[in-house]
């Protein structure tokens, strides 16, 4: 049975000193939690004091991104060999807003998962259709598009260690949430499109997560489905008394 995962992007928000307290508040309530895993994404400039707090707290670091590539000429970008050096264990690819507003396409996201798991990061994919495409009729073709070509020639014994994450951009930050039916339903397709691809046992144990405006006050709904394994919270996740009372649903 796959273990409940909730994790915490914190986007573009929470200076070094911020994410500190944050950090050792999160630590000192929820230390060595062993029925759900727990994960936080702060920005880049607070990955290695954060690191520095959560380590042995059973609390586990994400980065929001990161290239594909180990080094080189690719100024302001990060390498999945520095994010593993300062104790980073998952990392976030093809988030809908590094989809939507820098471009990054299903190779892009392909290149990312594969390279994260070739350095032992365990990479977040997420995947979702936009308004429109919702309304056109064309969540299930988008979706099945993206876990084919993000996820094209990751080996049966590699999707194990990835999660997808089903955010619907048009409930990113908007205050819409999916209904539970509509998130169960969705979750049920992406599993059953995991099956297809990698056999309904592989299936069975790969976590898949919903992102899209969770709160306090849906997250049980949510956790209830049998197809919804966790949960990637924005907005909620950078108040800590809202985030706690998600975590422990």
């Amino acid at each position: 049975m796959t273990k409940p995962l909730i994790a915490a992007n914190w986007k573009m928000n929470m200076t070094t000193g911020e994410s500190v307290t944050f950090a050792k508040r999160l630590a000192e309530e929820f230390a060595r939690l062993e029925d759900r895993d727990v994960i936080i994404a702060p920005p880049f400039t607070a990955l290695y004091p954060v690191a520095e707090i959560l380590r042995n707290s059973g609390i586990h670091l994400a980065a929001q991104n990161f290239h594909w590539e180990k080094g080189g000429a690719y100024t302001g970008e990060i390498s999945a060999p520095m994010l593993c050096d300062i104790g980073c264990r998952y990392v976030l690819v093809g988030h809908s807003e590094r989809r939507i507003l820098f471009g990054e396409r299903n190779e892009e996201v392909n290149k990312k998962a594969a390279t994260a798991l070739a350095a032992g990061l365990k990479p977040i994919v997420c995947i979702g259709e936009t308004l429109g495409e919702r309304e056109s009729g064309r969540t299930f073709d988008i979706l099945a598009r993206q876990i084919k070509e993000g996820l094209n020639n990751i080996s049966p014994d590699d999707i194990e260690s990835v999660t997808l994450a089903y955010e619907p951009v048009w409930a990113i930050g908007t205050g819409k949430t999916a209904t539970t039916e509509q998130a169960e339903e969705v979750h049920r397709f992406i599993r059953e499109e995991i099956g297809g691809i990698f056999g309904k046992a592989k299936a069975g144990e790969t976590a898949i997560i919903y992102g899209g405006s969770v709160k306090p006050d849906n997250i049980a709904g949510l956790m209830d489905q049998p197809d919804i394994n966790g949960a990637l919270v924005g907005g909620a996740s950078l108040d800590f008394e809202s985030f706690a009372k998600i975590i422990k649903y």
